[in-house]
């Protein structure tokens, strides 16, 4: 009987051990889904051999770099509303992929966009006119940027 009993101890603890309650830590879920890439921005070229680059992502974090610079910055809802707007007015999702000056040069600017699901790679002198506002719009959040980013309203270094 002692023998009966005492295997019955010795199976209920292996029984508890293996299904785990005799203090495992589960591993926490994560609370957010990790961010989504909202736009990728890229100009190069020019007679100063620019090389610039604005990553957006949906929850506002921000990175833009030049050859010197690189820094991180936090744009807020408006300013990521804005960028939205000013791709769905534009027509962005609609465009061709590649839009390439005739007359080719060195001291020309080149833009490659990525939103969404779609790249547009575009230059000075073949900017087709819906584009111009969304290059335009990118331009001033990079050069901002880029230039003094404590002092903007909209945006704020991350720590």
């Amino acid at each position: 009987m002692r023998v009966a009993t005492g295997l019955c101890v010795i199976l209920v603890i292996a029984a508890t051990a293996l299904t785990g309650c005799l203090g495992t830590k589960t591993i926490p879920e994560p609370t957010s889904a990790n961010p989504i890439l909202l736009v990728d921005y890229q100009r190069s070229g020019g007679i100063a051999g620019v090389d610039d680059r604005l990553v957006v992502f949906d929850n506002g974090a921000t990175l833009v770099q030049s050859r010197s610079i690189s820094r991180e910055i936090t744009l807020n809802g408006t300013d990521l509303h804005s960028i939205r707007t000013i791709f769905d007015e534009g027509g962005f999702m609609r465009l061709e992929g590649n839009f390439t000056s005739a007359r080719g040069g060195a001291d020309l600017m080149r833009y490659r966009i990525h939103y969404g699901n779609r790249t547009v790679i575009t230059e000075d002198t073949a900017i087709p006119s819906t584009l111009e506002p969304v290059i335009g719009e990118l331009n001033r959040y990079l050069d901002e940027g880029l230039e003094n980013p404590i002092d903007l309203p909209s945006y704020r270094l991350t720590p």
